[in-house]
């Protein structure tokens, strides 16, 4: 049997060290909204009748939160005389 989602969350989790209020503001880097509760269900037992099944958009953009908290916003992209978007 794999690792479901919840699984590869609490890996990320314990790897990087991060609080639930921490993983709030990192999902919030992406603008999405998750509460300390949510997580907390996310990160239960899956035998607990609070336990929540972690959804592939909420994995989805914790990883990009994640990517930006760690290696910062990407830099904009100027156009220039030889980029490919300039018309000519």
């Amino acid at each position: 049997m794999g690792l479901t989602n919840n699984d590869i969350f609490k890996k990320l989790r314990v790897a990087h060290k991060l609080r639930d209020d921490e993983i709030v503001k990192i999902c919030a880097l992406v603008d999405f909204k998750v509460t300390k509760s949510e997580l907390g269900a996310i990160f239960r037992n899956e035998n607990h009748p609070k336990y929540m099944e972690c959804g592939d958009q909420i994995l989805r953009n914790f990883l990009n939160g994640l990517i930006i908290h760690l290696r910062g916003p990407m830099p904009e992209k100027k156009s220039g005389p030889h980029s490919p978007n300039k018309k000519r």
